[in-house]
């Protein structure tokens, strides 16, 4: 025991001597009286000019060191400068092995750090250029580089944890500033300030940090607030942040002239060696819209499990975007995009993001379901369900220009409008994309609103599977009919095909053309099958490459803006040689089982066999539509079976009936409907031609049969039995007719 006790007498003995070495130092010392000999010191050692302007102070209880005003320079620039730094380590914490910061304060640094035209840094030249190595020695190495005993060079820590603490940290009136003349950007940080006290693994802390941050192209600056508890076990594999509350203002060019506040707040916690982490209550605000978060992860690896939840409360999309300097959607209804909000519930196994209770609100309309996302192949399932979505509300508004060209000439283009207009045409679809999309997508809609049309009960089903999307399902009712349309996009080549069917089930016209085009020319309960297969992933390509077939069929219906009944009666009455007297003829030619087929040929369509019957009148048209010029060119044939109107001038004759009126619809479709179609005089004068060839062989064979009734006729009665008489008159008709 007694040799213990002298040891430890020993150990206390050297412990006072140091320390009395120590204070001796520091009360005897003056370190200012060294301060050229330091700055001579570093000039000989770096490429800096050191000047330590100001006093040098230390001391001892707590061991700490001062330093005021001090200045490095390179090649004549400032490359560091700081009013003040003090460094307090306890004393005692180094004695007992577990040191402990007693203060550390920096204040007024001023960093000035830049790249050159050939992209070297100023920091890179703070040391000089390392002298050429020496030749390698030939003397026996073998013993120094033996490898040395990994045991040796082991710190027998085990798992002991870091002990460390700093009573208090403070920096204030810190800026760097960073210029690159090789992009022309700069970066400066400034008024950055930082407080934290009682720091101490294991235990929390408070933290407050400020600054400024700010870049010059493009011009873009943020100053914050940030206030936070914080937390790290002493083994350094768990963190926290709680009480988060800080505030940003962010101004510059990407927000225009506007300064746009933004917030976050809440709790964050990470665990590496657990893999988990959370967010608990996580607000973010930026400008008017905020996102409130809660939300969890397990596994840091490719296949996670999130769980939690999401909501954005309803806000003004307008507003957010105004507020952000940027210019708002011009719509035709000025209220929408007023009331924007999001919500669900996040889970899913490993791997597989899956929202439950999805909801996506966007003014008056509320869509409803769930999604998925797997992170292993990027598989995106979407299942929605939605109300009523006016989509025509969401359309910028008609400009005048734009009406001033649809009612003038708007089919008209120069051959310099058109080539510009296919010089700037692009692709429609990223193929690369597509072919690396997965997707199963099913989408309903009670009711939507586009361009006029009223369409209900929509049902959409899309899949996309390594380059081949399929539109499995459009469906809905339309206008007391329905639809049912799919698509099929093979986008694995370059050159993507497309196959479209379409079938569409007694849709009324008169509502669908009103609305849709504000044409009022045809209606009736419209049927149609239509397939068409075409190439290509540019319109131009697409419509060239087209072919295809369109079977319709009207049951029962009418021309609204045209009354060809009216047009045949002209026609009928010039034969007649009368004028005609009635006025009450109506706009409209009721018709039954209207049917044809159009085929498809790239720009052009063809129709041969339309047929239609009218009121005594049997139509029939062939003629073809030249989509890329706009130009409609078709013949109409009013064949005369039966009596067409009580209009005397308009009666059907023997010489009349079998004729075929003629009609012609020509012109560009972009003018008005009803414009297009007229009685086609120029065929009618061969159907006079024809008409009065007809009149005059009935009338020779009219005066033949009386002269054969009269005087062959009687002669023959001489001579013959009454039933041979007959019989032989009736083979002298024959014969000239």
């Amino acid at each position: 025991m007694k040799v213990v006790r002298n040891i430890v007498l020993a150990l206390l003995a050297v412990i006072v001597l140091v320390v009395i070495a120590i204070g001796v130092a520091i009360f005897v010392i003056d370190p200012n009286t060294y301060k050229p000999q330091i700055e001579q010191a570093v000039e000989d050692k770096t490429n800096l000019d050191l000047v330590l302007a100001g006093d040098i102070g230390w001391s001892i209880i707590p061991l700490g060191l001062e330093l005021n005003d001090v200045e490095a320079t390179l090649d004549g620039e400032r490359l560091v400068r700081l009013d003040q730094l003090v460094a307090q380590v306890d004393f005692w914490s180094l004695i007992a092995m577990s040191p402990q910061v007693n203060t550390f304060v920096l204040d007024g640094l001023d960093a000035r750090l830049r790249v050159a035209e050939d992209g070297t840094g100023n920091w890179t030249r703070v040391m000089p250029e390392p002298e050429a190595a020496a030749e390698p020695a030939t003397a026996d190495t073998s013993e120094t580089d033996a490898p040395a005993d990994p045991a040796s060079n082991q710190t027998e820590t085990g798992d002991e944890p870091l002990k460390f603490s700093v009573e208090d940290i403070r920096i204030t009136n810190a800026q760097v500033h960073y210029d690159d003349q090789s992009t022309g950007q700069s970066i400066t940080l400034e008024d950055f300030s930082l407080s934290a006290s009682q720091i101490a693994l294991g235990k929390k802390f408070p933290l407050e940090l400020a600054f400024r941050f700010a870049t010059g192209e493009p011009e873009f600056d943020v100053d914050g607030r940030i206030n936070a508890q914080l937390f790290a076990n002493e083994t350094l594999n768990e963190f926290e942040i709680n009480g988060l509350d800080s505030q940003f203002s962010l101004s510059g060019a990407p927000f225009g002239d506007e300064t746009v506040q933004a917030r976050l707040t809440g709790a964050l916690k990470a665990n590496t060696e657990n893999e988990t982490a959370s967010l608990t209550d996580f607000r973010a605000a930026l400008a008017n819209m905020e996102l409130i978060t809660n939300l969890n992860v397990s596994g840091f690896g490719d296949q996670p499990t999130v769980s939690g939840d999401v909501n954005i409360p309803e806000f003004s999309l307008k507003e957010l975007l105004s507020t952000l300097g940027q210019p708002a959607p011009e719509t035709q209804d000025p209220d929408v995009l007023n009331d924007i909000g999001f919500s669900t519930d996040i889970g899913g196994p490993a791997g597989q993001v899956e929202l439950s209770d999805l909801t996506i609100r966007v003014d008056d309309t509320t869509f409803e379901g769930n999604a998925s996302y797997a992170l292993s192949n990027s598989a995106i399932g979407l299942n929605l369900t939605g109300d009523k979505f006016d989509a025509d509300r969401y359309l910028p508004p008609a400009s005048e220009e734009s009406e001033a060209d649809s009612g003038s000439g708007a089919g008209e283009s120069s051959p310099e409008s058109a080539e510009a207009a296919e010089t700037a045409e692009s692709d429609l679809l990223p193929l690369e994309t597509l072919r690396e999309l997965a997707l199963d997508i099913n989408l309903g809609l009670d009711e939507l609103i586009i361009s006029n049309l009223n369409i209900a009960e929509i049902k959409t089903v899309v899949t996309a599977d390594k380059g081949l999307l399929k539109v499995n399902e459009f469906s809905g009712q339309l206008y007391y009919g329905e639809f049912n349309a799919n698509v099929t996009l093979d986008a694995r080549t370059d050159n993507p095909k497309w196959v479209i069917a379409n079938q569409v089930t007694n849709v009324e016209t008169l509502p669908l053309l009103t609305d849709l085009a504000e044409v009022d020319l045809l209606s009736g309960a419209a049927n149609m099958d239509m397939n068409i297969n075409t190439r290509g992933n540019r319109m131009s390509a697409i419509r060239e490459q087209a072919k295809g077939e369109i079977n319709f069929n009207l049951a029962e219906g009418k021309f609204t803006r045209m009354n060809m009944t009216r047009m045949a009666c002209q026609g009928i009455a010039l034969v007649n040689g009368e004028t005609l007297s009635a006025s009450d003829w109506g706009e409209s030619t009721p018709f039954n089982d209207m049917k044809g087929t159009i085929q498809i040929d790239g720009n052009t369509l063809n129709n041969t066999d339309l047929v239609a019957a009218l009121a005594g009148m049997e139509l029939r048209g062939d003629g073809t539509v030249d989509l890329k010029a706009s130009e409609l060119d078709y013949e109409i044939g009013l064949r005369v079976v039966g009596e067409i109107h009580r209009d005397e001038a308009c009666r059907v004759t023997e010489y009349v009936e079998g004729a075929v009126i003629p009609l012609e619809c020509r012109g560009n479709l972009t003018e008005e409907p009803a414009s297009l179609c007229s009685f086609d005089g120029s065929r009618f004068r061969d159907t006079l031609k024809d008409m009065a060839a007809s009149a005059a062989r009935q009338k020779a064979t009219k005066e033949v049969e009386r002269a054969i009734d009269d005087k062959v006729g009687k002669e023959l009665e001489k001579r013959l039995d009454g039933e041979t008489s007959d019989k032989v008159k009736d083979a002298l008709k024959g014969l000239f007719n």
